[in-house]
């Protein structure tokens, strides 16, 4: 039976089902996504775009489905409990697909780092919580947004996450507001059994508005778990916005993640995405630019071992002139570990005065690891400035043997060349606290210490 099918027959019995505990705005386009689904199926190596990854046999395991949005006996308050130095945000949590909103959230204390969401009130006129829920509340608002950029048609993973979502996130800034607090948002998966979750995220920045969000992937249990996300970014005239993700799960959890992003004129977007540990990890980023002026950071890194396996395919269209993109990704892969990039940079006819650089440098710290790179230029306009690369390469021994003329234990230079290779992924990272934090994230993951911000309570 291909894997498709029991997808088919799930949405045949279940459709009522997950309609009924949806909203609306998420069931509207779920026929016309289902169809596609069937048409389409999942992609296969054959695809370009998926040539690394075989994302049939990702969907092959028979996963369990919340469908009927039973509570999960979980307080991610009482299980997240991050001491970041410094870094004073606005928290909140998703568990596997659902928003959860406490009813009564920690305050903040004197002192305390990082203070919930009761302690300190969004602007007025953001919006921010279930996209289920807000779709019934604002359901003019998020109709106009919904499903635009995530195109059905073209994508049968996005397809599926379409017809399957039931709830999400939903992040709305009014027309020239500033939030100054960091906005944290940590998807918590937990189960007991092996589960599917899909999850949808819409992040709306009206003309003006500025943000910044960090957005952390954990898993409680050690289960097998397989997460679609589909994240829809509109980002306004002059608005700003960080958008960052940190995925720290577990190897038996796979993650497919579909981005879709469309900048208006003077927008400035930087998107980071960082992969310390996980199993099997597909990124995908689409990126329009299309208004002029626009400019968009797109970086990104991934430290993997085992037989882990991290896969990132980008797409930065320049559909206008004058447009700067800069991307930039590492990687660095030990024992048996695979990666892949794929980068494409599409300058369109009459985008003059682009500006774009392409940068994709990698480290294999074994023989057995493998890394394939594909970075694409396709340009049709003469005045523009593009250029692209990509490295593969190992420790370099030259430099080990220094280091180990001076004293250096050849696993202490191994770890520090490795490190220095990374920084400058996370010096990218316009939040003090953030990068400093993550600093000593990568460093404690070299060692192979526990991997996860001090304090929390996850994955012990």
């Amino acid at each position: 039976m291909r894997p498709e099918q029991q997808y088919i027959d799930l949405f045949s019995q279940c459709e009522a089902m997950i309609c009924r505990h949806s909203c609306e705005v998420m069931n509207a386009p779920r026929a016309a996504a289902f169809a596609d689904f069937e048409r389409l199926g999942f992609p296969t190596r054959k695809d370009e775009r998926y040539k690394y990854t075989d994302v049939s046999r990702l969907f092959e395991p028979d996963y369990g489905l919340n469908l009927n949005r039973l509570d999960i006996p979980v307080n991610p308050y009482d299980v997240f409990k991050c001491d970041v130095p410094n870094m004073s945000t606005s928290l909140y949590f998703v568990v596997n697909d659902a928003f959860y909103a406490a009813t009564t959230p920690p305050s903040a204390t004197s002192g305390s780092p990082l203070a919930g969401r009761g302690s300190s009130p969004l602007p007025e006129g953001v919006i921010f919580g279930s996209l289920r829920q807000l779709a019934t509340e604002h359901p003019e608002l998020v109709k106009k947004y919904y499903g635009k950029l995530a195109d059905t048609s073209k994508d049968g993973v996005t397809a599926l996450n379409t017809a399957l979502a039931q709830d999400g996130v939903l992040l709305y800034i009014p027309r020239n507001v500033v939030v100054e607090r960091p906005i944290q948002l940590v998807n918590i998966l937990r189960s007991d059994v092996n589960l599917m979750v899909n999850r949808r995220v819409l992040i709306v920045l009206e003309d003006g508005a500025q943000a910044r969000l960090l957005v952390c992937d954990h898993a409680m249990d050690a289960v097998n778990f397989l997460a679609t996300q589909v994240v829809e970014v509109f980002v306004g005239r002059d608005a700003v916005l960080d958008l960052y993700e940190l995925e720290e799960t577990h190897t038996s959890t796979v993650r497919v993640s579909s981005m879709y992003v469309r900048q208006d004129s003077g927008s400035n977007v930087l998107l980071n995405g960082m992969t310390l540990t996980g199993g099997t990890t597909r990124n995908t980023v689409n990126v329009t630019l299309a208004g002029e002026n626009a400019e968009i950071n797109l970086c990104g890194m991934a430290i993997a071992d085992k037989n882990q396996h991290v896969d990132t395919h980008t797409v930065i269209d320049h559909a206008v002139p004058r447009c700067t993109s800069n991307e930039l990704f590492k990687y660095v892969l030990d024992d048996q570990a695979t990666g892949a990039f794929a980068g494409l940079v599409l300058v369109r006819p009459g985008a003059q005065h682009t500006n774009s650089q392409q940068t994709n440098r990698n480290l294999c710290a074994t023989r057995e690891a493998r890394m394939y790179t594909q970075p694409q230029l396709e340009i049709y306009a003469d005045d523009v400035k593009c250029s692209h690369g990509a490295t593969v390469g190992q420790l370099d021994d030259a430099a080990l043997f220094y280091m180990r003329q001076r004293g250096i234990p050849m696993h202490e230079a191994r770890l520090l060349l490795m490190f220095a290779f990374v920084n400058e992924v996370i010096d990218t990272i316009r939040l003090d606290a953030l990068r400093d934090r993550l600093h000593l994230l990568v460093e404690k993951r070299f060692r192979g210490e526990l991997n996860k911000c001090q304090g929390c309570a996850i994955c012990k």
